[in-house]
């Protein structure tokens, strides 16, 4: 699975490690997150990302 790198503040979203601060677990794809998810770091919505 493909890695993700916010634009604003530089937060990678592996999906080898999900985000366990916001109840998203390891193995979930950044295309299958929700729409309206946000960035944990500065908020910025997935639009903000580009692949790694």
């Amino acid at each position: 699975m493909d890695r993700f790198i916010c634009t604003i503040c530089g937060h990678v979203y592996d999906p080898a490690h999900g985000e366990p601060g916001q109840n998203i677990p390891a193995g979930t794809s950044f295309e299958t997150l929700p729409p309206d998810w946000e960035c944990p770091v500065c908020l910025s919505g997935k639009d903000k990302f580009e692949k790694v």
